[in-house]
């Protein structure tokens, strides 16, 4: 079972930036198939990133051009770089891992896809 921890949360001023990490212990899939997810209170979870085994990423429209998603397979992290940060960006957020067979980009910023969860990181960005 792949055991996800992510880091890097915090409380930044709106404009401010943030980097958060996600470490990939035992599994077998690694770093190939993986995205961020959030949560604010009172909200779905939506997808923010996705990756796939070849690089290709995928970001939700609130965030395109503000967040980039990037990997290490040899560290086996998987980071969000969140830039430009909004107060609308305050939520609780979960990297996640899917299985080879839902590794297509389609299926990115999908929930449903995603089979292992880490506990998340808090970030709250004031106005």
């Amino acid at each position: 079972q792949v055991q996800l921890v992510e880091s890097g949360g915090g409380s930044v001023q709106s404009g401010g930036s943030l980097r958060l990490s996600c470490a990939v212990s035992s599994g077998t899939y690694g770093t190939d198939c993986m995205g961020w997810f959030r949560q604010a209170p009172g909200k779905e979870r939506e997808g923010v990133a996705g990756m796939i085994t070849d690089g290709t990423t995928r970001y939700a429209d609130s965030v395109k051009g503000r967040f980039t998603i990037s990997r290490d397979n040899t560290k086996k992290t998987l980071d969000l770089q969140m830039n430009s940060l909004e107060p609308e960006d305050t939520a609780m957020y979960y990297c996640a891992a899917r299985r080879p067979a839902h590794c297509y980009i389609d299926y990115a910023l999908e929930e449903w896809a995603y089979y292992a969860w880490g506990q998340g990181t808090q970030v709250t960005v004031s106005s």
